[in-house]
């Protein structure tokens, strides 16, 4: 369950992160429809299927060599994609501009943008034992101030 937590933060992150972009051209009218379009522009530039990959596979390196194949084999197909491209899409037009989603699809789309979420997967194994750490922690500590 920690594992398949990583790889939710993980999409989450990279789905909602805030990124600056030049713009030219004034965005459409900001309406449900253009920020679903913008939505799934985005989502072709940043792929959900990828970074669950590449966090998985940045998992399964903490595992002995003999259990990564049978690791990410049972991971990757236990991941209902369909239900999770549905949810960020939906979050997409909830939350965001179709300026702020293009703006993100223009970041991710790009070199650097590619690169960072290449590299997204080793960020998130990196620093994900030592938020969960802590998260475990504060809500030990908070349930006992509650009782």
């Amino acid at each position: 369950m920690k594992i398949l937590s990583v790889v939710i933060i993980a999409i989450v992150s990279c789905t909602t992160a805030s990124c600056a972009a030049n713009q030219t051209a004034a965005p459409p009218e900001d309406t449900p429809q253009s920020r679903r379009q913008a939505a799934e522009e985005y989502l072709h530039a940043v792929s959900p299927e990828d970074i669950i990959q590449d966090t998985a596979a940045e998992i399964a390196k903490t595992l002995p060599e003999s259990e990564r194949a049978a690791f990410l084999r049972e991971m990757i197909r236990d991941i209902d994609m369909t239900r999770i491209n549905t949810a960020i899409l939906d979050s997409l037009v909830k939350t965001f501009t179709v300026a702020e989603l293009r703006a993100l699809t223009q970041f991710y789309g790009s070199r650097e943008g590619k690169a960072i979420m290449k590299k997204f997967g080793v960020y998130i194994a990196d620093v994900m034992p030592v938020i969960q750490a802590e998260a475990t922690k504060a809500t030990a500590k908070a349930m006992e101030a509650v009782k």
